[in-house]
């Protein structure tokens, strides 16, 4: 039979003892009431790629274009 506190945490490597796993509980617990409840936005970047397909120039350029 299995307990809450096993299926909640696992301790891959070594032995933890009660108040070890109490305190990495608190900790995480104490994170997880610090995250703002409202979501950040997805995405503040632009909406178009900032980089430009080959394919998609002309073939010739100036030799004074800024295009470089």
């Amino acid at each position: 039979m299995t307990t809450a506190a096993e299926s909640v945490l696992r301790v891959e490597k070594g032995l933890a003892d009660p108040e070890e796993l109490a305190a990495i509980t608190a900790v995480l617990l104490a994170r997880a009431a610090a995250q703002p409840t409202a979501p950040a936005p997805a995405h503040r970047g632009r909406d178009t790629a900032g980089w430009r397909r080959l394919e998609r120039t002309p073939g010739f350029r100036a030799p004074h274009s800024w295009q470089g």
